[in-house]
């Protein structure tokens, strides 16, 4: 224990350090319940350093007790903030999309970015529910039950498939709250329907196999669905920038969701629920955050996911934005206006600007007139050689491309918990819950998987 907690103290005083010298900080939380019915709150941090690396790593597993209401959960925030002496850091945190955390939001004095990976999750879960591929789902679920419950016919089932010159695997079964397990069921189901055919032929079974109908059907749905995974686990990531990569994925989504006259009328349902559905979800999520760190993204500058009638005012957002920055002069001083602007009121009848206002049009006219770089670069090595040359704009980049696209970081957060309180360790004190995922050093050198 004494090991433990000297590590602790390590590898928090470097955490501490670290978030010293940022500017910026942006926060994912969720709560999480133990295996013992206790509840704790986990929250991570994301900051790119003055070096243009990004950091992410965890802040606390914290116990509650009270309910979660908005209130509680926003005090909890604040706590945590406050705690790691970064309540003035703050820019962004992000959480699910349930009621109590977007309320919660509201109350806080930060910017609320909504999880896109869920967003993504929650339209599937309604455009499936409303389409042709129920009845085949049902099937599947109940074949991969009969497997999956049942070691002797795995067995048999295993060597079916080294019989056919497979590999022996087995089947999945998907779970409502686990993402992209759908696809998964899907994708080991297919390949197998052979060597599954062989094996429940040789058993007494009630099952209902499915027609070679409901077998293109969950192949269309493998074609509809892999999109949605590829997405999800880009906004997902926590090593490399992924708020900036949000409208550029979403907008992918609605086009490969557009409807053709080969689709069936199930496809054609299917594609037209996700859309809608992921669009009114779309307008509830941090839109104008999203797009000026598009606009911060050398790869995505063009901002061609951005619909044309909107690209203008992202720029002329990103100008104000530039006229706010505090490391700009102030206009007033105590003992009055500074000497140019006295000059200027001189010149009665000129329109022409201060150099103080131009500046910000300057450095954006230089920004935008920079090309685009390849989708495979990233964007923290561009800044990091170009920053000198976009001194003005540098400070935005770390602030709006630090935040995550996604609470996963939390989800990791909870799933090395998860390993930490088990059964066993059931009665693990609360703050020893806390310390153990900062001691291990793993975590702080790289993201959980």
């Amino acid at each position: 224990m004494k090991s433990i907690h000297a590590l602790y103290e390590t590898e928090k005083g470097k955490k501490e350090a670290a978030l010293a010298q940022a500017e910026y900080v942006a926060l994912t939380g969720d709560h999480w319940t133990s295996v013992s019915n206790t509840n704790y709150l986990g929250v991570t941090a994301h900051l790119i350093t003055k070096a243009w690396e990004l950091q992410s790593f965890a802040l606390t597993i914290m116990k509650t007790e009270e309910r979660h209401f908005a209130e509680a959960c926003a005090e909890q925030f604040q706590t945590v903030a406050c705690k790691w002496e970064i309540e003035r850091k703050v820019t962004t945190i992000g959480t699910d999309s349930a009621r109590n955390m977007i309320a919660a939001a509201r109350i806080l004095p930060y910017e609320h970015m909504p999880c896109i990976a869920h967003v993504i999750q929650r339209s599937i879960t309604v455009s499936l529910a409303d389409s042709g591929f129920v009845p085949a789902l049902a099937k599947c679920r109940k074949i991969v039950g009969h497997f999956k419950h049942s070691p002797a016919n795995v067995t048999e089932l295993n060597a079916e498939q080294v019989k056919l010159g497979q590999q022996q695997e087995p089947l999945i079964q998907d779970v409502p709250t686990r993402w992209n397990s759908t696809l998964e069921m899907v994708k080991r189901i297919i390949p197998n329907q052979a060597a599954i055919k062989a094996t429940l032929d040789q058993q007494q079974h009630n099952l209902v196999m499915l027609t070679p109908a409901e077998w293109d059907k969950l192949q269309r749905l493998e074609t509809l669905l892999e999109p949605c995974r590829y997405v999800t686990q880009i906004l997902g990531g926590e090593a490399y920038v992924s708020c900036s990569v949000v409208l550029p994925a979403l907008c992918h989504l609605h086009r490969v969701m557009e409807t053709s006259d080969e689709d069936p009328a199930y496809m054609i349902r299917f594609k037209t629920k996700f859309k809608d559905d992921l669009g009114s979800r779309q307008e509830h999520t941090n839109n104008a955050w999203l797009k000026i760190a598009t606009a911060l993204d050398p790869r995505f500058k063009d901002l061609k996911s951005v619909p044309k009638a909107d690209r203008e005012e992202v720029w002329t957002k990103l100008g104000g934005l530039l006229r706010e920055s505090p490391g700009r002069p102030s206009h007033t001083t105590e003992d009055g206006p500074p000497k140019k602007k006295m000059n200027l009121l001189l010149q009665l009848g000129s329109d022409s600007e201060s150099d103080e206002e131009v500046q910000p049009d300057r450095a954006l006219h230089r920004y935008r007139a920079e090309p685009t770089i390849e989708m495979t670069d990233c964007p923290l090595q561009w800044w990091s050689s170009h920053a000198g040359a976009h001194d003005k704009l540098a400070p935005l980049a770390r602030k709006y491309l630090a935040t995550p696209a996604s609470s996963v970081p939390c989800e990791r957060l909870f799933s090395l918990a998860g390993h930490i309180v088990q059964k066993k360790r059931s009665a693990l004190l609360s703050e020893n819950v806390d310390k153990l995922p900062h001691a291990a050093v793993f975590y702080w050198l790289m993201p959980l998987h």
